[in-house]
């Protein structure tokens, strides 16, 4: 069965991306720190800070670079690139005031990201590497004149307090920002393995289902085959009772639609579309599966309207749509004997049925039921499978079903199915 399964991104690379914005963010306070020191004559080492900077904006470029170009990213790539950001940050303090520099907060940037997206070895080397190289600082480092005092329209101001202040204002809302994004990816992470489980278990369960089909299809043979020459043989000897023929002609065509089925359970997977050659035009495939549901529950008036498209595109007759277009009319017919509606809208792209049934409609006990595997609203008369079938034929070719109680009454069954998939190429 052809399951469609999310797609999982690296979440390694999500977070590369985001030591990338991070890094930018990093750089531009760096330069505009820079700049305010200039502005207020502070004399600072040009070519080291240069360096620096310049470093870590190559750094920058080289991982945006890496992210364009290829789409996997390793946790050593990761952690060798927050080591290129901490040896960045220690030339950078160095030759600007080391550990009395007002900046030195953003030791704990890095940090950051490496507890939330390294695993433990990992983040606790880059703490003992961050910690010496900030106790290094505290003995040698290019120590800034004219740091800690300047004056403003006669008052004094702390550069150091103020920059201080700055860096926790600017470290608070970067870490509140990138961990809750991080966290996030993370939880998304977890939510899309969980629904590739579920979507694992379902294929488990539907081949399942299938090797059981497979083997009562193999069973039921010789017994309907019994049938069919019992009902031969009754055939010739109530050739003369009409009423009696009436009915055994309607058990004969049910004893055929049986073997029809068991045939298509047999059939090879792809031997369908093979032998469906040319296909349909999508008007007469949706008659063709309403004429052959109408043999099998004559007594149910069915009301069709298929609309006024004037596209008729052409698709693929494929058996299994049959199959679950027919069980939802079933499961209408059981709500709704004496009568139900089939309405058909389409165009190019897309084939939408509205099927409408004047039962009792779905309880809330139903509702949070349905669709589940060998549940079943018909007290005992159902197997409990036709509806998970048909919602994951439906799935297969990227549509959907839903079940909803009419506002006149009965039970509005939906289905949304694209084109494309059954569309026969030109």
């Amino acid at each position: 069965m052809n399951m469609q399964f999310p797609t999982l991104e690296n979440p390694t690379r999500r977070n590369l991306q985001r030591l990338f914005l991070l890094r930018s963010v990093m750089l531009a306070f760096m330069l505009a720190a820079t700049l305010a020191l200039y502005h207020l004559h502070i004399p600072l080492p040009k070519i080291p800070i240069a360096l620096a900077v310049g470093g870590m904006l190559l750094l920058n470029l080289m991982t945006l670079l890496r992210l364009r170009k290829f789409s996997t990213v390793t946790d050593h790539e990761l952690l060798l690139q927050l080591l290129g950001d901490l040896v960045g940050l220690t030339i950078l303090f160095y030759f600007t005031g080391g550990y009395s520099n007002p900046l030195v907060w953003m030791y704990l940037l890095p940090l950051t990201i490496a507890a939330v997206a390294l695993k433990r070895e990992y983040t606790w080397l880059l703490a003992a590497i961050a910690v010496t190289c900030y106790s290094t600082l505290v003995f040698y480092y290019v120590p800034l004149s004219h740091l800690h005092m300047h004056y403003l329209a006669g008052k004094s101001l702390d550069i150091h307090l103020v920059g201080m202040w700055l860096g926790f204002v600017v470290s608070a809302g970067i870490i509140a920002f990138f961990v809750t994004r991080i966290g996030q990816s993370l939880r998304d992470y977890d939510q899309i393995l969980a629904s590739v489980r579920e979507k694992s278990l379902e294929s488990e369960r539907a081949l399942s289902l299938g090797t059981l089909a497979a083997s009562a299809a193999h069973e039921l043979g010789t017994p309907l085959a019994t049938m069919a020459v019992i009902s031969k043989e009754l055939a010739l000897d109530l050739s003369n009772q009409p009423e009696q023929l009436q009915q055994l002609a309607i058990i004969r065509t049910q004893i055929d639609r049986c073997k029809e089925i068991l045939s298509s359970i047999t059939r090879d997977a792809g031997q369908s579309r093979a032998d469906a050659g040319q296909g349909l035009a999508l008007r007469q495939f949706l008659q063709e599966v309403i004429q052959r549901w109408r043999d099998t529950r004559p007594a149910t008036e069915l009301v069709i309207n298929f609309g006024n498209s004037s596209s008729n595109p052409h698709i693929f007759t494929d058996r299994t749509l049959s199959q679950a277009i027919q069980n939802l009319l079933d499961n209408a017919a059981d709500a709704s004997p004496d009568k139900v509606l089939f309405d058909a809208n389409w165009d190019e792209n897309t084939l939408q049925i509205y099927i409408r049934d004047f039962g009792n409609g779905l309880s809330d006990e139903v509702k949070a039921q349905l669709g589940k595997p060998f549940f079943s609203s018909k007290h005992g008369n159902g197997m409990g499978l036709g509806l998970y079938l048909t919602e994951i034929i439906i799935a297969k070719f990227g549509g959907t079903l839903t079940l909803s109680n009419h506002a006149e009454g009965g039970v509005l069954t939906t289905i949304h199915l694209p084109l494309q998939p059954l569309r026969i190429s030109d």
